[in-house]
């Protein structure tokens, strides 16, 4: 591997060549002037941001016609997909395209936010904060969040959130319109999104048309109409081209402390790569053994994959010895110019200290809140509907501020979403689930712990598990409504077993997540930002904060890179997908694409990569050009592109994207969605 770049120069210099993921509002426009000849207008910035989509799952889209049609990829509708599936329409298998606008389908999971204000709040969540520490400062900065937010979402229709900056250094309240009514118009076969499989994953060359279009429906039933909106390039992106990405990149920690990246590499993420390796060897076996079993596991398990490939990049990254010597290097300039100013000194005495003594806090307690609070020991669809309806109940007669976080009026329009959804629950699946979750729990904290005889009782995991997801109502929605407005009484009432479990393990979940937010998470929060305001006072505003899945804009150039000796070409053709296909999983082509073999001309660009600045979440970015036309779509990087989350190396980074001439022709000439082509092309320039 490469010596990596230093991490902690982010506010030394501004970012070298095409590193960074800018806020809208803090974009270099003079240093891509500098760069390409190009400076984008204030015009062309809020075009571009107004016209860029959120999916609340954790993924970016865009407005792609004035009617309201997104784009974005595959594997972030999967799900949708999924759900609308049965044994008898298998549309993973098959694609799906709504022919005419009727037939465009709802998804069930799938929320829409676009990004239309943001306004700086720092002053007030540091006055709300001032002279606090400890669970005193969490309790007050979560408060005043809830109460900013509150006071923002005037209506379902506004999702605001308060979102961190600078790790606390800045903070600021982003002001979203949120689309709830979201419809499928068209998705390949699972096959062609993901061709390759996990052999090809976060490789290159890549061959794979992981796109989907999706429709924003108003309140009245029809298509959204949207002013702002990208229109597709007529001629598609070249090697060297300047290229624009517009997303929303999940998190990096390029800024963290070389304690806190070293518990990452030595804590938490052995746990997590173990965990995610047994989970995806129990779904392998259980998908192998019925098509059935096949259908509804394939695109869990590719999301297990996925996470467990990305994860072992990463951890590989912190393990590459140069990182953290550059990260050391870097934390012990920022401690020399701290030194060196009084006033700095004296803000952050101790900082560095205090947040390696709360890591050594929660080392032992990681494990616990993992299991208990975050999921793993109970990795079942009908459990997390069940503690959401037992937790609303206790949290949603609160006042606001004193909420757990995601129970504020802010969040209930997608809590609400979540528990009403009308979407299929495998039931044997959520029995193997509740059965991994339950032996994790049980071969993790011991036979004799208390919490796991609070979960099991006399009952064996598998059993449990079975007892529990036949006798639940919870698969009905009708049932979930009447819980949901029953409110405590209901739920106090309700002799269903999955409510029963929930209520009873609940009191101990709440107090390991009630012990982290004492005792960890605001020492890290308060200390984080001590140190990010430091680093603002010695090295100024010109770099950008970690990724927070906010959005973000970067910039690069078609290029290819130096691997092993050899040049690695930036693009790939359709000739090049044929000549990958082997007629086998993960290389077969579908049939959609062998029958119409030649109706593309094979020197046709497929993917493309570029040095753009992405992470996780970045997925469903469109990538224009500087006339702000789509001539790509983003949906994975390379093997180098994990490292990501710690340092950006110019040399060897790259986004991989659907280049926008082959989706488009592949589109009409493959798939025949020429309705949507039309309306793509209408707006062509």
């Amino acid at each position: 591997m490469q010596r990596l770049l230093a991490l902690g120069l982010l506010f030394a210099l501004p970012a070298a060549a095409e590193e960074g993921m800018w806020t809208y509002d803090a974009f270099p426009r003079a240093a891509v002037k500098a760069a390409h000849g190009f400076e984008p207008s204030q015009q062309w910035l809020d075009s571009l941001r107004l016209s860029s989509v959120r999916l609340a799952g954790g993924c970016s889209a865009s407005f792609v016609s004035p009617d309201g049609l997104v784009m974005t990829n595959h594997h972030c509708i999967r799900s949708c997909v999924q759900d609308l599936s049965s044994p008898q329409r298998d549309y993973l298998a098959t694609g799906f395209f709504a022919k005419e606008l009727k037939d465009e389908l709802r998804c069930p999971k799938v929320e829409a936010n676009q990004l239309q204000a943001m306004t700086d709040v720092t002053a007030r969540l540091q006055a709300a904060t001032k002279g606090l520490s400890g669970a005193a400062f969490n309790t007050a900065l979560k408060a005043e969040m809830s109460t900013i937010e509150s006071e923002c979402a005037t209506g379902p229709e506004v999702r605001c959130d308060v979102v961190t900056l600078f790790h606390g250094g800045k903070y600021q309240l982003y002001r979203y319109r949120r689309f709830q009514d979201v419809r499928l118009a068209f998705a390949p076969e699972f096959s062609m999104a993901a061709f390759g499989g996990d052999a090809d994953n976060f490789n290159f060359p890549r061959y794979g048309f992981d796109a989907a279009f999706l429709r924003v429906w108003d309140a009245h039933g029809q298509p959204l109409k949207t002013e702002h909106y990208l229109p597709w390039a007529k001629e598609g992106a070249k090697e060297g081209d300047l290229v624009f990405v517009s997303g929303h990149p999940g998190a990096t920690q390029r800024q963290l402390t070389v304690a806190e990246l070293e518990f990452q590499r030595d804590v938490a993420m052995p746990f997590a790569l173990l965990y995610l390796a047994e989970r995806r060897g129990m779904m392998r076996e259980y998908a192998s053994t019925s098509p059935e079993r096949f259908r509804t596991t394939r695109a869990k398990l590719r999301s297990v994959e996925n996470g467990l490939k990305a994860l072992r990049g990463r951890h590989q990254a912190l393990a590459e010895p140069s990182l953290l010597a550059d990260k050391r290097k870097a934390e012990a300039d920022l401690r020399a110019k701290v030194e060196a100013d009084p006033k700095l000194k004296a803000t952050t005495a101790g900082a560095w200290e205090a947040i390696a003594r709360a890591l050594d806090t929660y080392r032992p307690l990681l494990v616990e809140y993992r299991l208990k609070e975050d999921g793993y020991g109970f990795s079942s669809e009908l459990f997390e509907l069940a503690q959401r309806l037992v937790r609303a109940a206790d949290e949603l007669p609160k006042p606001n501020p004193e909420r757990l976080r995601e129970y504020t009026e802010g969040q209930v329009p997608a809590l609400r979403m979540g528990l009403l959804r009308e979407a299929p629950i495998p039931a044997e699946l959520e029995v193997l689930s509740l059965t991994f979750g339950f032996n994790k729990l049980r071969e993790t904290l011991g036979a004799d712990d208390p919490f796991v005889k609070t979960v099991l009782g006399r009952e064996a995991p598998e059993e449990l598990a079975r007892a529990l997801v036949k006798g639940t109502k919870l698969f009905d929605v009708k049932v979930r409504k009447q819980l949901l407005e029953g409110g405590k009484a209901a739920v106090e009432a309700s002799k269903d077993p999955m409510i029963l479990l929930a209520r009873r393990v609940d009191a101990q979940a709440r107090e390991v997540r009630k012990r982290y937010e004492d005792t960890v998470e605001p020492v890290l929060k308060k200390n984080g930002e001590l140190l990010a305001q430091a680093r603002l006072a010695a090295y100024g505003t010109t770099g950008y904060p970690d990724a927070t899945f906010t959005l973000r804009l970067n910039y690069g150039t078609v290029k290819g890179w130096e691997e092993g000796g050899r040049q690695v070409p930036p693009l790939t053709t359709f000739a090049g997908a044929y000549e990958r296909h082997t007629g086998k999983e993960p290389f077969r082509l579908p049939d959609s694409w062998m029958k119409a073999r030649g109706q593309v001309p094979g020197e046709t660009p497929f993917n493309v990569a570029t040095t753009n600045d992405i992470i996780g979440g970045n997925s469903g970015s469109p990538m224009v050009d500087r006339e702000g036309r789509v001539v790509g779509l983003i949906f994975d990087g390379n093997l180098h592109s994990l490292g990501g989350e710690y340092a950006y190396v110019p040399e060897t980074n790259r986004a991989v994207a659907v280049h926008g001439e082959g989706l488009l022709r592949a589109l009409e000439h493959i798939y025949g969605a020429g309705r949507l082509v039309k309306e793509l092309r209408a707006n062509q320039r």
